[in-house]
């Protein structure tokens, strides 16, 4: 038996349901630091087959466009591309993206995200997302014609601005010299010229993916929320929030009121404001999870699903606001599918899971009290957790 936190009351002691699943579908975001999706999928489905040994299982890794979502493309039937491109300090890196037929998904982490800094190396001021739009031009040379664009993890703060220059845009100071890379430099700003971008973005159809809405600047902007896990100081941070103002003063004056409109829009301040230089590209933002379970099939695999398992390292506020476990379960309970969620750390009350469309969840942490024990051995833990979901939902 195991303690398990249900939406139907407090948390207690698990018992059979009665609830028989013909398939299971198996829908979980990674637990970071600890499993991939993909690994999250294989140790759930060995777990299930312990308790219930001839369970059909269907396993489809999600992301919410952040870190990650390149590896679920890849794992729903997407090609992995590899490419060379500039990290956020500039230095060469192996990036991918993934394409199926003309479809690519593009992640910026791959490229500009804080994974790629050596550990403990931060950058606030001069990281750029150079190598995002190194990314995307390897996606329109590959003839992709649908771009969806993963924003989320990043080592960056510089308002797209790098991306834009990789992609034909120019950034000049007042002595018509290019501007250094980073935010930081953006308040030496005197001219945008944008009419050197890739002429292919045109007929393109590029989707911003991301789980956050904040706009550019001031109190919610990129800056002041997320500066600081990128290493701002409170003064890096005012700096940096006055040079993407800035920043987006003078490309108003390149290329009209659009440009003010683009800064306070939902999604420009995603990924240290590069969501703002997607919206200038030409953009339309929708939240991450729904546009990755529209490219990775959910619809027709939820389908054939009776029982829907998901999950995500920590199950806490945040998942709520557009993270992929909220995502999961709002889809699936729109169908009229039950929905339990795995996670190594659990911090939601029964009454908030109910509410998100999740039935119970099953926190490595009722296993193994040691969080760090948990992050440890999260793969061996997560097996035996699913194999009290297979007992209690499957015989």
């Amino acid at each position: 038996m195991c303690r398990v936190a249900d939406a139907s009351g407090t948390a207690g002691t698990a018992k059979a349901t009665g609830v028989r699943a013909a398939r299971v579908l198996i829908a979980a975001d990674k637990f970071k630091g600890s499993l991939t999706a993909v690994q999250v999928a294989e140790r759930v489905t060995a777990g299930l087959r312990k308790a219930a040994p001839h369970v059909e299982v269907e396993s489809l890794p999600v992301a919410d466009g952040g870190d990650g979502t390149v590896a679920a493309a890849v794992a729903a039937g997407f090609e992995r591309r590899e490419v060379r491109v500039a990290g956020p300090l500039g230095h060469e890196v192996t990036a991918a993206f993934a394409l199926r037929d003309d479809t690519a998904v593009v992640e910026m982490a791959e490229a500009s995200g804080l994974q790629r800094l050596p550990a403990g190396v931060f950058a606030p001021l001069t990281a750029s997302t150079y190598g995002s739009g190194e990314l995307l031009r390897a996606a329109l040379d590959a003839g992709a014609r649908t771009i969806v664009f993963g924003v989320g993890g990043s080592a960056t703060t510089d308002g797209g601005a790098g991306m834009l220059s990789a992609l034909g845009a120019r950034f000049l100071d007042a002595d018509g010299e290019p501007l250094p890379p980073g935010g930081g430099g953006l308040d030496g700003l005197a001219t945008a010229d944008l009419s050197g971008l890739d002429a292919r973005l045109a007929d393109v159809d590029f989707v911003l993916a991301s789980d956050v809405d904040n706009p550019l600047t001031g109190p919610k902007g990129a800056p002041a929320v997320y500066g600081p896990q990128k290493g701002a100081s409170p003064d890096d941070v005012d700096t940096l929030d006055a040079s993407l103002a800035h920043y987006a003063k003078i490309l108003e004056t390149a290329i009209g009121p659009k440009a003010a409109s683009y800064a306070a829009a939902p999604g420009a301040g995603a990924a240290g404001g590069i969501g703002y230089g997607a919206l200038i590209l030409g953009a339309r933002f929708r939240p991450g999870i729904e546009v990755m379970l529209d490219v990775l099939g959910f619809a027709p695999a939820l389908e054939r699903a009776t029982l829907v398992i998901t999950g995500e390292g920590s199950l806490d506020e945040q998942t709520l606001h557009g993270k992929a476990p909220a995502g999961v379960a709002a889809a699936a309970r729109a169908e009229g599918r039950e929905v339990v969620a795995v996670c190594g750390r659990l911090a939601l009350r029964p009454e908030a899971l109910g509410r998100a469309g999740i039935r119970r969840a099953y926190p490595l942490t009722d296993l193994e009290p040691d969080l760090a024990k948990c992050i440890a051995d999260a793969g061996p833990i997560l097996e035996r957790v699913a194999e009290n979901i297979g007992r209690d939902f499957l015989v």
